[in-house]
């Protein structure tokens, strides 16, 4: 109980911060509100004031607004994505991006857009709103099978098979989207850099409950799955022993996490490493509990990539720079701390 409470402490602490950068977030910007904050103009378009101008309602609502709930969303999942495949794997470096689940994802949504108007009229209406959505978690799950089943031999996985495997996938992706960039009309083209680079400039609210549906769904299944994960830790043979179904483990691990970062490739592209750098924070603070570690990093990858986001559309003003771009500027040092740590541990 003491540890629950203690658990409890932290995701409050953590949620308050995070709702002090969201009001941070929302005030950031280069729009004029006439000397009104961004914060009291959406307390006036919650009440549906009348007096409010247009284009103050759409910056504030469809703009800003939806941006920093899709930011939340998608920052939570891939954080909670990148902890679920470290705790199952006994690995740090086991993240989307690092074993190709990204690249996967990125391919297929590539192929869609290049090549999906040939024969997207094909297809059921309800398919066709959400087809790059599908293509995407789609190459996320056929990506993490293959990777799963190259590296794993005999009931275990080989953690340097895994990394590689993934490499090559990545590789792969990065030549075959590559070549659909070479021979894709302008509009295309804008669609696929943003793609590439991961932006959060094309939120919406119909995106926002899709993603929001696909996070409600994860959590349920992912978020009781802390005791599991530590006793995955200790052998596949002794999580067996005390109880746990491993297989199955595996299974809904490997399932959620690519619907989880199919779903947010889908909306936002490649936004990388946020489930590298949460989770090997979270460790350095609570060591290898994941019990506390993976519902943390549910608020904590909402804080980082919220964070990111606000300061990608602040430093290059009136411009934004791709979140993608400073994930991965925070992400490589980590992963360089990872790799000396490892190197460490292997002398």
């Amino acid at each position: 109980m003491k540890t629950q409470s203690k658990l409890y402490v932290y995701l409050t602490i953590s949620a308050i911060l995070l709702l002090i950068i969201a009001v941070w977030s929302l005030n950031t910007g280069v729009y004029d509100f006439a000397g009104k904050s961004a914060f009291e103009v959406l307390g006036k378009v919650i009440k549906d004031n009348p007096g409010l101008s247009l284009s103050d309602q759409y910056v504030v609502w469809d703009v800003r607004a939806a941006r920093i709930i899709m930011a939340i969303l998608i920052g939570s999942m891939l954080a909670v994505s990148g902890t679920s495949l470290q705790g199952l794997f006994k690995n740090p470096l086991a993240t989307g991006d690092l074993i190709g689940l990204t690249s996967g994802a990125t391919l297929l949504a590539a192929i869609t857009i290049v090549l999906g108007g040939h024969f997207r009229q094909y297809l059921p209406e309800a398919v066709q709103f959400s087809l790059v959505g599908i293509a995407a978690f789609a190459g996320s799950l056929l990506s993490m099978l293959l990777v799963y089943k190259i590296s794993t031999s005999g009931g275990k996985t080989n953690v340097v098979m895994m990394l590689l495997s993934g490499v090559a996938i990545t590789a792969i992706g990065f030549s075959i989207t590559g070549f659909l960039i070479y021979i894709s009309k302008d509009e295309q083209l804008r669609d696929l850099t943003l793609w590439n680079l991961g932006s959060l400039a094309a939120a919406t609210w119909m995106k926002n409950i899709i993603l929001g549906i696909v996070l409600i769904i994860s959590y349920i299944i992912l978020l009781p799955k802390g005791k599991a994960l530590n006793a995955m830790m200790l052998g596949e043979k002794d999580a067996q022993h005390l109880g746990i179904n491993v297989e199955a483990l595996k299974k809904q691990i490997i399932i959620i996490t690519a619907l989880m970062i199919g779903s947010c490739v889908a909306f936002s592209g490649t936004i990388g490493f946020v489930g590298l750098i949460v989770p090997y924070i979270l460790r350095l603070l609570f060591k290898s509990d994941y019990a506390f570690i993976l519902p943390l990093s549910a608020i904590c990858g909402s804080i980082l990539l919220l964070t990111a986001d606000t300061f990608s559309r602040s430093i290059v003003e009136p411009s934004e720079l791709p979140v993608g771009i400073l994930t991965a500027l925070m992400g490589g040092p980590i992963f360089i701390a990872i790799l000396i740590k490892f190197k460490k541990s292997l002398s």
